[in-house]
């Protein structure tokens, strides 16, 4: 489903489902600190922050509200994600059930040591092909759409993951992998399948829901990335092709991928468990990890207030001090004047 379609449907479907976005107080035009923002950095240090004060004859505290208000507004709305996750989920639930009925009646679906059965002279069956076109026409989707996508904290590894998969699919089909790449495309949809609804009731704010999705979601992909995924793909791919050849530049180029996918899915694994702990522990699941945080002026207050009771500790600590001071006879040590020689003048 392409993006605008989704948007055109998804995006009436959040509004009647209650989904709302936040009103964001927008940052006030700013010639010098947008040239800032765009060219240099979007979170300044405090010395930055002092530095654009004077320049823009403005206090500090209202430069770094200006930056709060302004990465506010480039951080996607609360309909985006609904939308992304909408159109998203349209094509993983078509891609596994497509995958599904395509490899159901194959005979590699069941028993790996077939996937190598008459290698390299393996036909390509139309129903594979439309398969694999679906699938890498979908990466590559994600590919041109990245710059308007949601970002996240793991940005980085959704490229390395978006272009780990385009060139296993490519050469997958390229050196008549094919058996390969469709049980690999199938164990990853599998997890995607829940993952997208979950986000999905997140967004509605149907708590009790979208718990019971994630719980299906964690075990699902932990199940299908770190136990199928290594026995019926990297397992397979390493021994079972050696009994039929020798290996060749094909053979370690598609397993250095497969495994950079396989480190991939170790790094998601200890977010997904740690979301976990904290479910089983807090008994409601945890914001996403890898998303961003959206800042708001209270943070500000609430450093403010933290730092004048720090103070308040301080200045009751010291009067405290001179008060016990006092009552032993003596003069608070602030009273006093240390000479040179050693001794104390009074004042």
């Amino acid at each position: 489903m392409n993006p605008d379609i989704s948007r055109a449907i998804a995006l009436p479907l959040s509004s009647k489902l209650g989904v709302r976005d936040k009103q964001r107080p927008k940052a006030q035009p700013n010639p010098m600190l947008e040239t800032f923002y765009s060219t240099r950095c979007k979170n300044p240090e405090e010395g930055e922050l002092i530095s654009l004060a004077k320049q823009c004859d403005l206090p500090v505290r209202k430069v770094e509200r200006w930056f709060r208000h302004r990465r506010n507004t480039d951080r996607p709305s609360l309909s985006k994600k609904f939308c992304e996750a909408c159109w998203r989920f349209t094509f993983y639930i078509t891609s596994f059930f497509t995958g599904l009925a395509v490899l159901y009646d194959k005979p590699w679906l069941w028993d790996h040591r077939e996937c190598w059965t008459g290698y390299p002279q393996q036909p390509l069956q139309p129903s594979l092909f439309w398969y694999y076109l679906l699938e890498l026409s979908f990466y590559w989707s994600l590919v041109f759409t990245l710059p308007f996508d949601v970002k996240r904290k793991d940005f980085k590894e959704q490229i390395v993951h978006h272009a780990a998969t385009i060139f296993l699919i490519s050469f997958s089909y390229c050196a008549n992998y094919i058996r390969i790449g469709t049980l690999v495309m199938v164990i990853h949809d599998a997890s995607d399948c829940f993952l997208e609804p979950t986000k999905i009731f997140n967004y509605m704010k149907w708590k009790k829901t979208c718990d019971s999705l994630f719980m299906i979601f964690s075990a699902v992909f932990l199940i299908s990335r770190l136990v199928i995924f290594p026995y019926t793909v990297l397992y397979n791919t390493y021994y079972y092709s050696m009994e039929i050849f020798q290996p060749f530049f094909g053979y370690y180029f598609v397993n250095a991928l497969l495994i950079i996918l396989q480190l991939l899915h170790v790094f998601w694994s200890c977010l997904i468990i740690h979301m976990v702990y904290k479910f089983i522990l807090q008994g409601t699941m945890e914001k996403d990890m890898r998303s961003d945080t959206e800042e708001s002026d209270k943070d500000e207050e609430r450093e403010k207030i933290r730092e004048k009771e720090k103070n308040g500790i301080t200045y009751f600590s010291n009067v405290t001090s001179n008060n016990y001071i006092q009552r032993n006879g003596s003069e608070p040590l602030n009273n006093r004047t240390h000479l040179t020689n050693g001794h104390v003048k009074e004042r």
